[in-house]
């Protein structure tokens, strides 16, 4: 597969923002992208719920996420790291 410059400056960009990312926010996007709620990642990691929402909070920060009344950060957090795996 051959990228144009725009596409791969794009992808660049991309892979940036989740190198942004702690392993522990790594880890609990890559739950997120499991289908796992919050309540059920505190769970998986053995951690208080309120800490998993600020750990999302954080993923959703450092990868310009902002609220939205027309799009899920949670699915677009997850598509992000779907692409940069090379899934999509």
């Amino acid at each position: 597969m051959t990228l144009t410059i725009s596409e791969a400056r794009h992808h660049e960009m991309r892979a940036r923002r989740l190198d942004r990312l702690s392993r522990r926010e790594l880890q609990v996007l890559r739950l997120i992208a499991q289908g796992l709620s919050n309540a059920a990642i505190a769970a998986e990691l053995f951690l208080a719920g309120k800490t998993v929402e600020t750990v999302c909070s954080s993923i959703f920060r450092k990868l310009d996420l902002h609220p939205s009344d027309h799009a899920n950060r949670r699915v677009l957090a997850v598509l992000m790291l779907l692409r940069e795996d090379g899934i999509l």
